[in-house]
């Protein structure tokens, strides 16, 4: 009841504070981004202090190696985040834009204004960092938002939204604009995913199991992806160099995120010449290697055989399955059959092959000759990201500011009366 009461005050007073942020000025937005910016240099000890001790603790629970890649913070990582703030306030402010206008024969002019969508609840695990990127990109777009992370990083959520609220509190916007859910009891998530009135969307950021209890029990609408089956297609007319640079990155530069490629698809015509060299590659990196027949026959001993599940498992480990296709459409099928429509890559000097791709895979970003580690809100220039939806309402891909707006539409008049 105690936490009940909490939750829902919190989002009454975010509702509040959204109302009040609709008048905010974006020159105002960007004063507080920059002073957030300023404290997150001004506190990098604090906060790296209390990354620490949710590591420590995080050790001596057993977390698993994806989960403390995604908890730890390093000064790169602060840095990247203090970057991540100043891309976000060199970005237009979406609020207010209006478009597509035409003027009808009734003689009113009828356009779009592009608006917040409220108050965002957002649920994630780990990763600290989505404290600051949720935080920013809501007060960007005029929204509010409650964060709500997990146990394990606690003490550097804390840390972080305390760097925000002073620095809201200093730009003179209201402090509830931000709000970081402090009591890690689970049934908190259940009290926030059923608060229609107050909260406009809910946004679930981890595992598979989070994800699919938030969508199950929310009453409040929810933009998500369930998991990051990615794949690389190495193509008969690939580049051999590219083809093994791009293999070898999308599965090894990290294991622990939704854009790194699980499952490797090589035309039959190059998997003899190719698969012994990224074997090696891979054997660098300690990868094991899991196969079909074909790749069983190529690599022997090296691979162990794939199972039917291991074509939709996202490992977030170092474990490759790889699969030997006959053609393009051959590939194209076992991505959209096995794939979790994220993110999935094609290696081609075949221009035909490559638009065939683009057009066919039924995926959030699709790409040619270019990692699937590509696929993060930074890389695209969105400054942050509050998440990476594989739905397709009523956005999908990296969500920056534009997925976190919407349109009404506006009618401009003259006294004009309907007859």
């Amino acid at each position: 009841m105690v936490l009940t009461k909490y939750i829902t005050e919190t989002a009454k007073a975010a509702k509040e504070a959204y109302f009040s942020l609709t008048a905010v000025s974006a020159a105002q937005k960007n004063l507080a981004l920059s002073f957030i910016a300023e404290n997150l240099a001004a506190q990098q000890e604090v906060i790296l202090a209390a990354n620490e001790i949710d590591m420590n603790l995080a050790r001596q629970q057993g977390l698993d190696a994806a989960l403390l890649d995604r908890l730890q913070l390093t000064e790169r990582s602060i840095e990247a985040m203090i970057d991540g703030v100043h891309q976000v306030v060199a970005l237009a402010d979406p609020v207010g834009e209006m478009d597509e206008f035409r003027t009808l024969p009734s003689g009113i002019t009828l356009g779009k204004m592009r608006v917040p969508l409220g108050v965002i609840g957002m649920i994630y695990e780990s990763r600290p960092n989505v404290t600051l990127d949720a935080a920013i990109l809501c007060l960007k777009s005029g929204n509010s938002c409650i964060l709500r992370g997990g146990s394990e990083a606690i003490n550097s959520n804390r840390a972080i939204a305390a760097v925000i609220t002073a620095s809201l509190k200093k730009a003179g916007l209201p402090e509830a604009a931000v709000n970081l859910i402090t009591e890690t009891d689970r049934a908190g998530v259940d009290v926030l995913v059923n608060l229609p009135d107050y909260i406009d969307v809910i946004i679930p950021r981890g595992g598979k199991g989070l994800v699919q209890r938030v969508n199950e029990m929310a009453r409040v609408p929810v933009i998500k992806h369930l998991d990051g089956v990615c794949h690389v297609y190495i193509d008969v007319s690939a580049a051999t160099e590219m083809a093994i640079n791009i293999a070898v990155n999308a599965k090894t530069s990290r294991y622990g995120t939704c854009n790194t490629m699980e499952t490797l698809l090589v035309h039959a015509g190059r998997a003899a010449e190719l698969l012994p060299l990224l074997q090696q590659k891979y054997a660098e990196k300690n990868v094991e290697l899991r196969g079909c027949v074909h790749t069983q026959q190529i690599l022997a001993d090296k691979v162990i055989p794939a199972s039917e599940a291991d074509w939709s498992t996202e490992y977030l480990a170092p474990i490759l399955s790889i699969k030997v296709v006959t053609d393009v459409n051959e590939a194209i099928n076992h991505i959209n059959h096995y794939g979790s429509h994220h993110t999935d890559t094609i290696v081609t000097n075949d221009l035909t092959h490559a638009q065939l791709f683009l057009r066919a895979v039924d995926s959030a970003s699709v790409m040619v000759n270019a990692s699937t580690r590509f696929a993060d809100g930074y890389e695209y220039g969105l400054g942050a990201e509050i998440g990476i939806s594989t739905d397709k309402i009523h956005v999908r891909g990296p969500v920056g500011l534009h997925g976190l707006t919407s349109q009404k539409w506006i009618v401009l008049g003259h006294g004009e009366v309907r007859l």
